[in-house]
């Protein structure tokens, strides 16, 4: 298991092989305040890197989350849809959101680290 990378978009990803485990940051979740819903994305959809995958909503707003990488969703966490709650308690852990097939595995070299992330919530 590698270390975590991040997007721009606030969303984390950690390898496992090529299988690619997404969530949004804690930054993220905290942003958004209470969340009450998460529209997880198809099983199986082929998705594109930046391209948008599903709906996280909560009291305050709807965001989009959008795939960090070129690649196949192959399981979402159903927990989510009893409890989207979760994603608050732990968003970079048990809040996972989807898990990706990876197409091309040189795409997590485009991610930040967590300092490069740091970095950017700065600005």
């Amino acid at each position: 298991m590698s270390e975590k990378k991040y997007t721009e978009e606030h969303e984390w990803v950690k390898l496992d092989g090529e299988t690619a485990i997404v969530g949004i940051t804690n930054h993220a979740q905290e942003s958004l305040g209470d969340i009450v819903f998460v529209d997880l994305p198809a099983v199986g959809k082929e998705v594109k890197a930046k391209e948008e995958l599903c709906v996280i909503e909560s009291v305050k707003a709807a965001s989009d989350i959008y795939s960090p990488l070129d690649g196949e969703v192959l399981e979402v966490n159903e927990n989510l849809s009893n409890d989207a709650s979760i994603v608050n308690q732990d968003a970079e852990n048990e809040g996972w959101i989807f898990k990706l097939k990876v197409s091309d595995i040189s795409q997590v070299n485009n991610l930040m680290t967590l300092d490069q992330y740091k970095e950017f919530l700065d600005k």
